[in-house]
């Protein structure tokens, strides 16, 4: 039967719990339309050179743990493993850098990685992509920092931490990279290590290893080597995030899991997840688009795991679905009531309100119990007598009264009654 579920490491999202899916990821995407990101799809697989190129060579995303394939005309294609390189490619492929910018982009989607399945850490998951293209200005870097925050706290969660910190720029950064290669050569580290230091040593300081930590106490820090340029952009960030009432914690360890961020770079960390504690994160790489063959423009974006604040809202227990199910159910006993039935939720639908009905032939007894799963605060019920009377009975299924309406009127009192 293997062949029959899902692949290892992938999920289903089904009802009733895809409600709260569903919430969760349109709260975390409203803040981003009410700020004027415009919305994008891009493909699910991109030119593996997308991903190696942007994403980076020394990543373990491009080393480990990316789905490449070639496909039937020998091109080699990659399963996007994070979201952000693919935006890029379509800001450079349509050259949106020619009109108004910052170029403010969000999508959301599905993306997939190889890694070993626990919990909150998925081969298949979904992200919350958000990008703002072609300005470098600290004012942005607070906007898209403060959007992420706002998403979070429209969903009700209080136990996430803001990570911040800045990894420099091209002005800085060559010199702090030759103070950190000068201390890691001194450390005890194995093979596979020294070479990730020598393709980007800034990653050896995200070794969750407890020995190679030990080994990393008076590891010098980006932060305490930044030019007075970046030094400036720096101050100019958290001023701006004091000013819209966001808190956060300085975090000088900080290295993100991809090569291409400089300056602003931080983590949403919630305390209620145990090892895999960033629900998202992001910051600015100034190099990307020209790494992609693009004009040197700057940009700042972040992702945020769906699955992962989905885990969040259980862990603080909060109740985040919009009522999942129907306002209005129509329970006809008979041939004939079924007709008007399926006419009235029709007419019901087509005005905006949600409503159902019976299908198959179920008797009183079992059609009111599917009224009652529905969700429905109001159900009208039309048995043969009824029509025979030219009425149906409007019932309300919180309190148990119900009254005769006249057939003709029904929709509009079902109507009313539901949207009061």
């Amino acid at each position: 039967m293997s062949g029959m579920t899902a692949p290892k490491g992938a999920f289903d999202v089904l009802p009733p719990d895809s409600a709260r899916f569903l919430a969760v990821r349109d709260t975390l995407t409203a803040p981003l339309r009410r700020a004027g990101y415009g919305y994008v799809e891009t493909p699910v697989f991109e030119h593996t050179e997308v991903f190696s190129r942007g994403v980076g060579e020394s990543t373990d995303v491009v080393t480990k743990e990316m789905y490449t394939f070639d496909d039937r005309g020998g091109r080699s294609l990659t399963l996007r493993p994070e979201l952000t390189a693919g935006l890029v490619r379509a800001f450079i492929e349509h050259r949106l850098h020619t009109g108004a910018l910052p170029v403010k982009l969000w999508t959301v989607g599905s993306a997939f990685r190889y890694e070993r399945p626990q919990a909150g850490r998925y081969r298949h998951f979904t992200q919350v992509d958000m990008e703002a293209l072609g300005v470098d200005d600290p004012a942005l870097d607070a906007e898209v920092v403060a959007l992420g925050v706002q998403g979070f706290r429209d969903l009700g969660l209080t136990d996430f931490e803001l990570l911040l910190t800045s990894l420099g720029d091209a002005t800085c950064r060559p010199q702090y990279r030759e103070l950190l290669v000068a201390h890691l050569e001194k450390l005890d580290l194995d093979e596979e290590t020294r070479r990730r230091a020598e393709i980007n040593p800034l990653r050896v300081l995200d070794d969750k290893r407890p020995e190679v930590q030990a080994q990393l106490d008076d590891a010098p820090l980006m932060v305490d080597h930044l030019s007075d340029s970046t030094r400036a952009h720096y101050d100019a960030v958290r001023q701006h995030l004091t000013d819209l009432g966001v808190t956060w914690t300085e975090a000088p360890r900080l290295v993100r899991g991809l090569d291409y961020y400089t300056k602003t770079t931080f983590e949403f960390v919630h305390h209620g997840l145990g090892a895999q504690s960033a629900i998202g994160g992001g910051g600015r790489y100034d190099g990307l688009s020209a790494a992609l063959g693009g004009p040197d423009v700057s940009g700042i974006g972040y992702a945020v795991g769906v699955d992962r604040t989905l885990l969040a809202v259980q862990a603080e227990g909060l109740d985040v679905a919009a009522s999942a199910g129907v306002q209005a159910f129509v329970v006809p006993l008979g041939a004939e009531a079924k007709r008007l039935a399926v006419r009235l939720v029709g007419q019901l639908r087509a005005a905006g309100v949600s409503a159902d009905t019976v299908y198959g032939d179920l008797r009183l007894k079992g059609a009111m119990k599917a009224a009652d799963r529905s969700g429905a605060t109001h159900a009208v019920v039309v048995g043969e007598r009824d029509l025979a009377d030219g009425v149906g009975q409007l019932k309300d299924l919180r309190t148990g009264e119900q009254r005769a309406v006249p057939v003709g009127e029904l929709f509009q009192a079902l109507k009313d009654v539901v949207t009061a």
